[in-house]
C-alpha cells in the first residue's frame, strides 16, 4: 500500500512537470472585459511597476502573485525588470521560443507601440488592468486601448486585451484591432507565451514573429487536463462553505466495475495505515470551501478534491446560472464539459465550442420564456449544440466570411445568421466532407452505420455524451464502417470522426 502511494505521488509530480511545459493553443470567440486601474509609463519602451495579480497564477510550472506589464504589449513575470527598459525591436529570426526574446513572458500582442503619442483627433487612449469575476475563478485583465504603433502613429492604432484565469491557469489574448505598420521594424508582431529559459514557447498559427493584421480575434493558451485526481465541485445553497458530498458518485467514477471496493480516508496517513476510514455514502467537508481526501480500491490510490461554490455567482459571465450548468444533474459541476475542451461549462464562456459566445446563444423561445432556444428542435439548446440549425455543418464551419465569428454571417441578407438557417451551407473542403459522410439509422437502438462516399479512411470514432464525457473510443487501421451503441443509455450523443488530417463532428440519438 505504501509503495503504491509513493508511486502515485511520484507519477503525479512527474505529470505536473510535463503539464507545465505542454500548453495547447486554440482559437476562441472574441470577447472583451473592462478594467479601470491605470498603468502609467513615464516614457516609451518601459516595464511598469510591480502589479499584484490578486490571486496565485501558475505559469510554466512556477507560481506568481505579481507581474509587470510592458508598454509594448506583453506581460512579464520577472519582477526584477520593473520600471526598466522594455525591448521593442523584433527581427524575423526571433521565432518563439528564442532566448533573445523577453523571457518568462505572455505576449498578448507584442509589437512596437508608443503610448506617449496622442492620437488626433483625440480618442480614448489607455493601458489599464483589473480583476473581474468571483473567486476562485477570477480573471486578471490587462487592456491596451487605442495605442498608436511607433512611427505610423495615427495610421496604425492597436487595441487588445490579455486575460489570466485563476485556478485554471489559462491565458487568453483578445485582439480587437492590430493593423500593419510596415514602414517600421518590418511591421513585425507576435502572439505567444515563453518560459524563463527561452527554450519552451507556444504561438498560434500565423501569429509568431511576422507581418500580420487581426480584428476581433481570440486565442487561448491552456494546460492539459490534469486527471491525476478526482474533482468534485458542488453548489453551496446556504453559502456557509459546507455541503454534503455524495461518495457513491465518486466510488462509481473511480471504479465503475466494482464501486464497493473504494474506501475513503481523511488523510494520506490514515490511508497508509488503513485506519479511520470514512464510512457511509455522504461526507460533509470539515474545511471551509476546499478540502482534499484520499481513497483506494486496493490497487490504485486516488486524490479527491472537494470544492464548495456559491452558485449565486456567474463565474464565466455567460448569463447561464451556475447551478444550471450541471447538465447531467449529478450534483458535480466539475465534469460537465459539453465541448470536451477541459474547461467545465460553469467556467467556460463557449460551452459547445462553436465559436459563438454562450451569452449570445443563451436566449429564450419567443413563444415560451422558460424554454431556451433550440433552433433545430433536437432537444439540445443552442448554447450546448455545436450544430444549431441541424444542417450537418457544424456552427464553427459556418463562418463563411472567414473572420472566425459565425455570429455575423448572413449570406442571403435575410436577417437570420447562417448558423441558424439550415438552407445555407456553402461549399468548402470540410463542408463537402461533412456532407459526404452520413450516420444511419438515426435514431438507432443498436448499430450505427457510417455511409462514407469519400475516398478518405475513417480511422477513429469517438462518442461523447451530451455533457462532454468520452463514452467510446474506436480506432482501426482499416476504415471503420459501423459500430455498436446498444450498451449506451438512451439520449443524444456527439460523434467525432477522424479522416487523415480532418475531424468531423456529428450527433445521433440512441433510442
Amino acid at each position: 500500500m505504501t509503495k503504491n502511494y509513493f508511486l502515485t505521488l511520484l507519477c503525479s509530480l512527474f505529470s505536473s512537470l510535463i503539464f507545465a511545459q505542454n500548453y495547447t493553443v486554440s482559437q476562441i470567440p472574441f470577447q472583451t472585459y473592462s478594467a479601470n486601474a491605470n498603468v502609467s509609463f513615464n516614457q516609451d519602451d518601459l516595464y511598469s511597476s510591480i502589479i499584484p495579480i490578486g490571486f496565485n497564477f501558475t505559469f510554466f510550472g512556477n507560481n506568481y502573485n505579481q507581474l509587470i506589464i510592458s508598454s509594448n504589449g506583453y506581460i512579464n513575470f520577472n519582477s526584477s525588470n520593473a520600471n526598466l527598459f522594455s525591448p521593442w525591436n523584433l527581427n524575423a529570426t526571433q521565432q518563439i521560443p528564442n532566448t533573445t526574446l523577453p523571457l518568462n513572458s505572455f505576449f498578448g500582442c507584442y509589437h512596437d507601440i508608443n503610448n506617449a503619442v496622442v492620437a488626433t483627433p483625440p480618442i480614448v487612449q489607455s493601458v489599464t488592468y483589473g480583476v473581474v469575476g468571483n473567486a476562485p475563478y477570477r480573471k486578471f485583465v490587462v487592456i491596451f486601448n487605442n495605442i498608436p504603433q511607433f512611427s505610423c502613429n495615427n495610421a496604425a492604432i492597436s487595441s487588445f486585451q490579455m486575460v489570466l484565469y485563476e485556478t485554471l491557469n489559462t491565458m487568453d489574448t483578445q485582439i480587437q484591432d492590430k493593423p500593419l505598420c510596415s514602414t517600421w521594424n518590418g511591421g513585425l508582431a507576435m502572439v505567444g507565451i515563453m518560459d524563463a529559459s527561452g527554450l519552451v514557447g507556444f504561438s498560434p498559427p500565423g501569429r509568431n514573429t511576422g507581418t500580420w493584421t487581426a480584428h476581433n480575434e481570440g486565442w487561448r493558451f491552456q494546460l492539459p487536463v490534469d486527471n491525476s485526481s478526482y474533482k468534485y465541485i458542488k453548489c453551496d445553497d446556504d453559502t456557509d462553505g459546507f455541503v454534503a458530498f455524495n461518495l457513491d458518485l465518486v466510488r462509481t467514477a473511480l471504479n465503475p466495475a466494482d464501486p464497493s471496493l473504494v474506501v475513503f480516508y481523511g488523510s494520506n496517513n490514515d490511508l497508509t495505515s488503513q485506519t479511520n476510514p470514512i464510512t457511509g455514502s455522504s461526507y460533509t467537508n470539515t474545511s471551509v470551501i476546499n478540502q482534499t481526501i484520499v481513497a483506494t480500491d486496493g490497487t490504485t490510490n486516488y486524490t479527491i478534491n472537494l470544492t464548495v461554490l456559491d452558485c449565486n455567482n456567474d463565474y464565466d459571465l455567460d448569463a447561464v446560472p451556475t447551478a444550471s450548468e450541471d447538465t447531467n444533474s449529478d450534483g458535480n459541476l466539475a465534469y460537465d464539459d459539453t465541448d470536451n475542451d477541459g474547461i467545465p461549462n460553469f467556467v467556460d464562456n463557449d460551452d459547445d465550442g462553436d465559436m459563438v459566445l454562450t451569452s449570445f446563444e443563451y436566449v429564450f423561445n419567443k413563444n415560451n420564456s422558460t424554454v431556451v432556444l433550440d433552433t433545430d428542435n433536437d432537444g439540445i439548446p443552442n448554447y450546448l449544440d455545436n450544430d444549431d440549425d441541424g444542417d450537418g455543418i457544424l456552427t464553427i464551419y459556418e463562418d463563411y466570411n472567414g473572420n472566425h465569428n459565425p455570429a455575423d454571417d448572413d449570406t442571403n441578407n435575410n436577417g437570420v445568421f447562417d448558423y441558424l438557417e439550415s438552407s445555407i451551407a456553402l461549399s468548402s473542403q470540410t463542408n463537402q466532407l461533412q456532407n459526404d459522410i452520413n450516420l444511419y439509422p438515426n435514431p438507432t437502438s443498436s448499430i450505427l452505420n457510417i455511409e462514407n462516399r469519400t475516398s478518405e479512411i475513417v480511422s477513429s470514432v469517438a462518442i461523447y455524451s451530451i455533457n462532454g464525457s468520452l463514452v467510446r473510443n474506436i480506432k482501426n487501421s482499416e476504415s471503420i464502417q459501423s459500430f455498436d451503441v446498444s450498451e449506451l443509455q438512451g439520449g443524444i450523443y456527439f460523434v467525432k470522426l477522424e479522416l487523415n488530417d480532418q475531424v468531423l463532428n456529428y450527433k445521433f440519438i440512441k433510442k
